[in-house]
């Protein structure tokens, strides 16, 4: 068994500090960095990069809509052509900060209200796929499992990742609940890193409703900004090597 652990970093913002970054990318394996858009500033973007640079974890863009007020988990209806520019923009910042601090942009990743819209919204993941082909073709997109983003990816030549969530409650069609809702974020460490362990082992997740939904992924998210986020992190981490499943990066 093998299994990639990643966390969205780099997203405080002048003077706001969003998560611990630098804690986090001691447990990690991959590296969902901002890119300026839904958070991080160039400051927060290079000491990022330079952490995982230090500790080996590799770099992917978090690529989002431009809503800094949201921290981009809000819809928005962004045209094809004007979204595919925003991406492609991203990928350019990240990718020069990265190579700056000695390491390099090898994923992408939508973040929020685009990465829920990405999974059915054809106009928009078709928009975030051709601004990765236009950019570079090596770079994988993780995604929710069967979502559009994920089929136009491979449909494109990309290498497309199915990514579960450690800290995310799910519904029984395998989609996450909406953050709106009660009990959408999950907060007990203990709790979810069992979660992650039977995913791992039976690629299986347990829904709102008490039932079993498959769920197989290459990758396990924990949200950077979640409270107890590095507290959880160890947790996950540990479990899971006690498992016996290899944690390694997805790519890289």
């Amino acid at each position: 068994m093998r299994l990639d652990l990643n966390a969205d970093v780099g997203e405080s913002y002048g003077a706001w500090t969003l998560g611990n970054d630098a804690a986090v990318l001691n447990v990690v394996t991959s590296a969902n960095v901002a890119c300026g858009f839904h958070a991080g500033d160039p400051l927060t973007l290079r000491r990022t990069c330079r952490y995982a640079a230090e500790r080996g974890v590799v770099v992917g863009a978090q690529v989002a809509y431009r809503d800094l007020v949201g921290f981009g988990r809000r819809f928005m209806d962004v045209p094809p052509d004007e979204l595919a520019a925003d991406v492609i923009y991203q990928l350019g910042a990240l990718s020069a900060t990265a190579q700056v601090e000695g390491t390099r942009v090898v994923y992408v990743k939508p973040h929020g209200a685009l990465y829920n819209a990405v999974v059915h919204h054809e106009g928009q993941a078709r928009a975030v796929i051709d601004a990765v082909v236009a950019v570079d073709r090596s770079l994988p997109v993780l995604g929710l499992p069967g979502s559009l983003v994920l089929e136009l990816a491979a449909d494109a030549g990309l290498r497309p990742v199915t990514e579960a969530f450690a800290d995310r409650a799910y519904t029984p069609e395998g989609r996450l609940v909406p953050r709106t809702e009660p009990g959408a974020v999950l907060r007990d460490p203990a709790m979810v890193a069992a979660r992650v362990v039977r995913l791992a082992r039976e690629g299986v997740v347990t829904a709102v409703d008490g039932t079993d939904v498959e769920v197989r992924a290459e990758s396990v998210c924990i949200h950077g900004d979640t409270p107890g986020a590095v507290v959880m992190a160890r947790a996950v981490r540990a479990a899971l090597e006690e498992a016996g499943v290899e944690i390694r990066p997805f790519v890289g």
